[in-house]
């Protein structure tokens, strides 16, 4: 089950009215969250500042228009500059140089676009640790943590390997995506957010629960980087392992999801979730990653991870998205960023919005992979 044209077709323009109103914003740094209608803006060396400039490269390779170019190319050049100086580049630099610098180089063959993205594969590549085969999250002294986030940024080392015919790059990102299967994926489908390593011995010290509820919990975003990310990996490698760990994380995070098919922050986060607050950021990166799945299984199986995503993109454009309010900045209401802090709970966020013009796109036709 796919979504009507009719309903698509009216998200869509409505989606691009909103881009249009944001790009009167003419933010100089990236924007993160808006809470009131108002995104505010953060430096461009943190890990989101890929998403907004990501939403231009896909409305210009949907429409053609010339404008969302234009848009979207001073991003990565500025972001490149942060290399100069301190800066708070980590494991995330593919969810900033994948839906900037490599699409870029997909859509236009800009060959300086093409350098950022391996130079952005080379620092990942950089923070690897053999060890315990894990690429180590952050730039603070957490030398042996490593986080479910980290899956999404895996194919800018599946990209560079291909690009550069270099299979360094792939050997990494296949030796980090199977310690997640080994370290991560509990039996159930259910994901830890963070696993802490001996970084001298690689073993295994201890689990925390992040952004999650708790060490054992199940972070709702943390599912949906998980069953995307694992998608990815299968893309890349077509290893059946990952296939099926993301065909399970699915199959969990399905079945938790509430009646209206929009995910509260964490599915363990108390027995009783009804005042618990959801995360529309995670409904729509799952979205976007269902469809993904849906495209990689035998035709017998699609369905069920379509039918999902329908659901998932109906109940966000129906109950918790801003499309019918042109002026305000942000599309989806109804994210939590980090609720164990009571951060950004029910604001709009960026990669939200991000998830859900690709799933949207992808619903529309559209095949350019970013990630």
């Amino acid at each position: 089950m796919k979504l009507k044209p009719s309903e698509l077709t009216a998200w869509w323009d409505r989606v691009k009215i909103k881009v249009d109103h944001m790009i009167e914003a003419d933010w100089t740094e990236a924007p993160h969250v808006s809470a009131a209608g108002k995104y505010d803006q953060i430096k461009v060396d943190q890990w989101i500042s890929g998403f907004w400039p990501g939403i231009l490269w896909i409305l210009y390779d949907m429409t053609g228009e010339q404008r969302y170019r234009e848009e979207a190319e001073p991003w990565d050049e500025r972001m490149e500059q942060c290399y100069l100086r301190d800066n708070h580049f980590h494991h995330d630099v593919g969810f900033q140089f994948l839906p900037t610098s490599v699409i870029r180089y997909k859509l236009t063959g800009d060959p300086d676009a093409r350098r950022r993205g391996l130079f952005a594969a080379n620092y990942l590549a950089g923070r690897y640790n053999p060890a315990g085969q894990f690429i180590r999250a952050w730039p603070r002294n957490q030398t042996g943590w490593s986080i479910i986030d980290s899956m999404m940024n895996l194919p800018l080392l599946f990209w560079a390997s291909e690009e550069s015919d270099d299979p360094r790059f792939k050997h990494i990102a296949v030796a980090h995506a199977d310690m997640v299967l080994r370290s991560f994926i509990r039996g159930d489908g259910s994901v830890h957010h963070i696993v802490i390593f001996d970084p001298e011995t690689g073993e295994v010290e201890r689990y925390d629960g992040g952004q999650g509820f708790g060490p054992q919990s199940s972070w709702s975003r943390g599912q949906a980087w998980a069953l995307y990310g694992m998608s990815c990996a299968y893309r890349y490698t077509g290893e059946a392992r990952y296939l099926n760990a993301a065909k399970g994380v699915a199959h969990y995070f399905i079945s938790a999801l509430a009646e209206d098919d929009v995910p509260h922050w964490d599915f363990r986060a108390a027995t009783d979730l009804t005042d618990e607050p959801r995360d529309t950021s995670a409904a729509s990166c799952a979205a976007s990653g269902l469809i993904d799945i849906a495209s990689q299984v035998a035709p017998e199986e699609a369905a069920i991870y379509q039918r999902a995503a329908t659901r998932i993109l109906r109940s966000l454009s129906n109950n918790y998205s801003a499309l019918d309010k042109p002026e305000y900045e942000g599309i989806l209401l109804g994210a939590t960023g980090h609720k164990p802090v009571n951060t950004n709970i029910n604001v709009s966020l960026i990669y939200g919005d991000y998830y859900y013009i690709e799933a949207l796109a992808k619903s529309k036709g559209w095949s350019q992979h970013v990630f």
